[in-house]
């Protein structure tokens, strides 16, 4: 877009009364290949273009979009806009020379997926599906490669304008081991903030194996009986349960609407000494990260939790205005058919000083919780039920057999203050959210933790 198309349309909304007008255009292309049982399953491509353009009265917040990048569209979406308001302002907009951007994700290897296309990721699929096989019980193996690359700019009324391109790659395998009427699934879903160097660093055949003997694990293992009981919960994707249960209420966009139970909490004790939690979006090449945010504000390091007390929430604008609070460059959209709000980039519970050993040498009678998959959570109250992939018995502070079947289930600012032991495995996974601003890539994780008591249900 030009300067003066921007211009224009911006002097036009503060003209209509808006205390501040903000325009968003992207492209975005992406591609996806799978593959199921060693035959080429999907293949897609796409092209996104569009503009959003949002208007605040306050906090109140008036958003449109359009695929047509003409000044008449344009024009008619911010007058459409203004209508509901009815008022007039007489504010300019005034941009400087340059605009201002920071390729931060690009590495000095990059391989740009563009280019290399959708034949490059085949060898790497049928890697995976060759690895997996070590058994005739395993009945399935999926795999497939996603991968896009976004420019976005953003202008506003406060004469910002900036840019930035974004590449994402992801790999992600499923094994599926079956037995007379038995079925269990592993899953593996590695990403990173680059290219296609993504994938010749990553140890595919490892990982796909892995799955196999995962899913073989557990098709052979008797139910767990549920009941209260310690629970350690294993690194990496275990950070899931934080980021859903808690990560999400501490988001402005739950706290202004009182839409949380860490409402009227900041500077006060939600955990133990021993944790603390952080959302990060600077961390160079990791899946959730971003060099700007979706408002165009660069990206930091937040620390949600320190030692048990509750420090920050994670603000977009109006979060940030509503609330009284300093903006935390966590404003995220999934296309220009969103308004941003706050969302989290990479969150996770930071290393302690306890070894799995130790956690494990402390429970009498509980579950270690290797790996998580799947839940569901209600982020208004932090009630969450999440299924575990591959769990084991502790039994007199020794690891016993593995068991399936578990779920965690419980509310997430109760089981904050029952983290008792953070581990020094400290590991990160990707993966997506969805909320009010569509689906973004966002990266969870932790060591491994024990939660002194927890409800684990059983079949």
């Amino acid at each position: 877009m030009h300067k003066q198309l921007a211009e224009k349309i911006l002097d036009f909304c503060l003209g209509a009364g808006a205390s501040f007008a903000e325009i968003y255009e992207e492209e975005t292309r992406k591609s996806y290949l799978s593959l199921k049982d060693n035959a080429v399953e999907g293949a897609s491509a796409s092209i996104i273009y569009g503009i959003g353009i949002r208007m605040l009265y306050g906090t109140e917040v008036l958003y449109g979009f359009t695929s047509d990048s003409s000044e008449e569209a344009l024009l008619n979406i911010a007058k459409n806009l203004s209508i509901a308001k009815n008022q007039t302002g007489d504010k300019k907009t005034q941009f400087g020379d340059d605009c201002k951007g920071n390729p931060m994700w690009l590495p000095d290897n990059f391989k740009d997926p563009r280019i290399l296309g959708q034949s490059y990721k085949k060898d790497f699929l049928f890697a995976a599906n060759a690895a997996a096989r070590i058994s005739p019980k395993i009945a399935q193996l999926e795999a497939s490669i996603a991968d896009s690359m976004q420019n976005i700019n953003i202008w506003n009324s406060e004469g910002l304008q900036v840019s930035d391109n974004r590449a994402r790659t992801r790999f992600s395998v499923n094994a599926t081991a079956t037995e007379d009427s038995k079925h269990t699934s592993a899953h593996e879903a590695p990403g990173a903030l680059g290219g296609f160097e993504f994938l010749d660093g990553l140890p595919i055949k490892e990982l796909s194996a892995s799955c196999a003997e995962r899913a073989l694990r557990m098709l052979s293992a008797p139910y767990i009986k549920g009941g209260q009981m310690p629970v350690i919960m294993g690194n990496a994707f275990g950070g899931v349960i934080f980021h859903e249960a808690c990560g999400h209420p501490l988001e402005t966009e739950a706290v202004r609407r009182q839409a949380s139970p860490f409402c009227g909490k900041l500077g006060k004790q939600v955990a133990q000494p021993v944790l603390t939690a952080i959302d990060d979006g600077t961390l160079s090449g990791v899946w959730g990260s971003l060099s700007v945010d979706d408002e165009g504000m660069p990206t930091q390091k937040t620390v949600l939790i320190e030692n048990g007390i509750l420090k920050n929430f994670l603000s977009d604008r109006v979060g940030a205005l509503e609330l009284g609070l300093p903006r935390t460059g966590s404003a995220r959209r999934e296309s220009y058919k969103y308004a941003p709000v706050s969302r989290m980039r990479n969150t996770f519970i930071a290393p302690g000083d306890s070894s799995l050993e130790q956690m494990i040498a402390s429970v009498d009678e509980g579950l270690y919780a290797a790996k998580m998959a799947g839940g569901s959570v209600n982020p208004a109250t932090g009630e969450f039920n999440f299924a575990v992939e591959e769990g084991y018995e502790i039994k007199n502070g020794k690891l016993g057999g593995a068991v399936r079947g578990a779920t965690l289930i419980g509310l997430g600012h109760e089981i904050l203050p029952k983290i008792s032991m953070v581990g020094d495995d400290f590991e990160l996974a990707a993966g997506m959210c969805g909320a009010s601003s569509g689906h973004v890539p966002v990266t969870v994780g932790q060591p491994s933790i024990k939660v002194d008591c927890i409800l684990v249900g059983g079949r």
